[in-house]
């Protein structure tokens, strides 16, 4: 057993034994069946807006397990280091915002897993009708710009940084115009399942060649490192887009690709 099922036990069980505790989900890896020793634990918890008042979340996570630290990330959920630098991510709400959960992204988790507490009833329905509504992302006109058009824009951005000599900024940028590629790999390549991150699982789910051309368009933060890394994104680029704009009738930007293409020839002298 790996020792974030056993977490996730002591989870369960510190959800029912707290009687302020309205209701309870776990999300992320475990909740989709796609966990391994590497995984965070994830939870939202509903308390009554009493309880909530007096929990503090160290002291309840520390019931759980040692921490060997916590803080509170920038999305207001409370992160605990448990043993073995095991990840736990903790949102300690109300019941006021149970509603809310209808508005998530649907990621088609099963209910049963998601589900830890439900004492009135109310958060089953909601996490029920996540599911019905979940369908895999499904390309259409509009992922042109939404996902092609960012990564001109971004490619564009980090090669004149680079030229500028703004080489951590470039780089940067350039991470900007890789979690696009990605986007347009997953669109191209028909394989949407990890779409909210999309470079969750890409080593296995995309092609060899769209991984090696991924890689080859990351770098580290240094004049040749970077230009190598822009041509690696721009060829990449340059294959995915037609193949996502043909099926509605669309080109890709030629020309914008020429220019980009000409000054990267400039800068390398290639």
């Amino acid at each position: 057993m790996l020792f974030q099922e056993e977490l996730i036990a002591r989870v369960r069980r510190a959800c029912e034994a707290d009687g302020g505790l309205d209701a309870a989900l776990m999300y992320g890896s475990f909740a989709a069946g796609e966990a391994d020793e590497h995984s965070d634990v994830e939870f939202w918890l509903f308390f009554t807006r009493r309880r909530r008042a007096e929990v503090d979340p160290r002291a309840w996570c520390e019931a759980i397990a040692p921490l060997s630290y916590g803080l509170l990330n920038e999305f207001g959920s409370y992160v605990a280091f448990f043993p073995g630098l095991v990840r736990g991510e903790f949102h300690f709400a109300t019941v006021d915002e149970i509603a809310g959960v209808a508005d998530w992204p649907a990621r088609g988790a099963a209910v049963e897993r998601m589900l830890v507490v439900d004492r009135r009833g109310v958060l089953a329905p909601v996490l029920e009708g996540m599911r019905e509504r979940y369908v895999p992302p499904v390309d259409g006109p509009g992922v042109i710009a939404e996902y092609c058009d960012p990564f001109a824009n971004w490619l564009v951005l980090a090669l004149h940084l680079a030229a500028r000599g703004e080489d951590l900024r470039a780089w940067d940028a350039l991470g900007h115009a890789q979690r696009h590629l990605l986007w347009m790999a997953r669109l191209a390549e028909e394989s949407t399942a990890h779409w909210l991150t999309p470079s969750r699982g890409a080593e296995r789910e995309l092609s060899a060649g769209t991984v090696a051309g991924l890689r080859a368009a990351t770098c580290a933060a240094a004049p040749r490192e970077l230009a190598g890394a822009l041509r690696g994104a721009l060829e990449l680029g340059r294959r995915l887009w037609p193949v996502i704009a043909a099926r509605y009738g669309r080109t890709a930007p030629v020309e914008l690709f020429a220019e980009v293409d000409a000054a990267l020839a400039r800068r390398t002298g290639a």
